[in-house]
């Protein structure tokens, strides 16, 4: 018999890591080639893990809950045969056979060796014990890592980390020990202490005929990662009021012919997304990320679509190179990740990489909204809902009171790096895009 490792395949640029959420067979269980074995999660998209030969479960290495690193052994296979990752037979056990013609050096060589193992064993043993009972989540391979080079909990704890939320990666911990080794560990052990809202949260009084309801495993990480921007970032708004009466005439002429011809819906979407990928453009410093007391301008315009999924939590889907397509091409990104969050079809790659976020709260009837800045981004645009109102139109003959239909829109921006002057600039430019539609604009 073989034994094939099932490793934690690569899921996408940047997704170092997943989160192992429930086991689909269990040790004994005859597994067919593609079927899947395990479900994971990478931030908000769930997965599964599909077997790449068949055969028998014979060990899993990681529970549900369990941080699993990209290429990680997550379970091993047993198949028939020897030509798939076939793993060398362990040798078998030393037998002490005392013969009366063995040589004294020889059993004094044993005795050595025997003196080294259990030295060996005594060190592996005796190495400081890490937990992930504090704040901080600490990955199976990390902790590992640091029971190795005898790194203590508290030593650990200093560290600081570069992955989601603060967490020490692989990278940090051996760089951490590189350093360590050469006496220069004490340049990386200064980790800044997050700002806490609320030390203690306010007691829930629980009476009988309440229900308590436990959050789903999306649900708890949208908390951490909406608690963590609101820590993170200081939130300011600026709010407009828009005339899109040219644009909700001009598609109410045009949408029948461009469903026939193209096969999709045109939706506001993607006209709105359209506006903030060009003033995106104008003002390259809304598209940056904050490291420390550096800026990161990002090169690419990855536009960030929340969408409201079936069991009301939120996702965030991410159109790739937004400014680079016309309005055809952005109506089918906007279609495609649309249809594909509601059926929970998205890939890990398909929510990573975003540099700002538009978040449509106009359609559930929200004429406006605060929302919170999807983090490492430093601005997210609000939509409110399209309504009919009575509005002064200014002719050469004079004004008059018609009716319009407009929207406002919402700028919510980290007030660290985006000060007021250009966080309203922003969204009085998309407004400018918006209320100077061409009405006669072919598509």
């Amino acid at each position: 018999m073989a034994k094939f490792e099932l490793k934690l395949p690569k899921m996408g640029e940047s997704v170092a890591e997943a989160t192992v959420t429930n086991w689909l067979k269990e040790v004994g269980d005859t597994i067919e080639m593609d079927e899947p074995v395990v479900e994971i999660a990478t931030d908000k998209v769930d997965s599964e893990v599909p077997s790449e030969v068949e055969g028998v479960l014979i060990e899993k290495l990681f529970e549900a809950d369990d941080v699993v690193q990209v290429g990680q052994t997550i379970a091993i296979i047993e198949i028939d045969g020897g030509s798939l990752d076939e793993e060398t037979e362990p040798a078998p056990k030393e037998e002490r056979v005392e013969t009366d013609h063995k040589e004294g050096q020889e059993t004094e060589a044993v005795a050595e060796d025997a003196e080294q193992f259990v030295n060996a064993a005594k060190e592996t043993t005796g190495a400081p014990a890490i937990n992930n009972d504090g704040d901080r989540f600490y990955s199976p391979l990390v902790k590992n890592i640091a029971q190795q080079e005898g790194i203590a909990q508290d030593e650990l704890d200093k560290i600081s980390g570069t992955g989601l939320e603060g967490r020490v990666t692989k990278d940090d911990i051996l760089k951490y020990v590189e350093a360590r080794k050469s006496g220069k560990a004490s340049v990386t052990t200064t980790k800044p202490e997050p700002t806490k809202i609320l030390e203690k949260p306010a007691p829930v009084s629980v009476n009988d005929e309440d229900e308590i309801i436990e959050m789903s495993r999306m649900g708890k990480m949208i908390s951490k990662h909406m608690m963590a921007s609101v820590q993170t970032s200081a939130h300011v708004q600026s709010f407009i009021e828009v005339d899109v009466t040219a644009i909700w005439k001009w598609r109410a002429r045009i949408k029948d012919d461009f469903q026939k011809r193209e096969g999709e819906k045109l939706t506001f979407t993607p006209i709105f997304m359209e506006a903030v990928a060009k003033t995106i453009r104008d003002f390259p410093m809304i598209n940056i990320s904050v490291d420390g007391d550096k800026i990161v301008k990002r090169k690419n315009i990855n536009l960030g679509m929340a969408a409201a999924l079936p069991d009301g939590n939120l996702i965030v889907p991410v159109i790739k190179n937004a400014d680079q397509l016309n309005l055809v091409g952005m109506a089918k990104a906007v279609n495609d990740l649309a249809s594909r969050a509601r059926l929970g079809k998205l890939k890990p790659d398909d929510t990573q990489g975003g540099t700002y976020t538009v978040t449509n709260v106009g359609t559930f009837g929200s004429v406006m909204g605060t929302p919170i800045i999807n983090q490492p981004q430093v601005g997210i645009l609000a939509l409110g809902a399209i309504r009919k109102v009575p509005a002064v139109i200014e002719t050469p003959e004079g004004d008059f009171i018609g009716i319009r239909h407009k929207m406002f829109l919402s700028h919510s921006y980290d007030h660290r790096v985006v000060n007021g002057a250009l966080g309203g600039q922003f969204v009085q430019r998309v407004a400018q895009y918006l209320e100077a539609w061409d009405v006669d604009r072919q598509v």
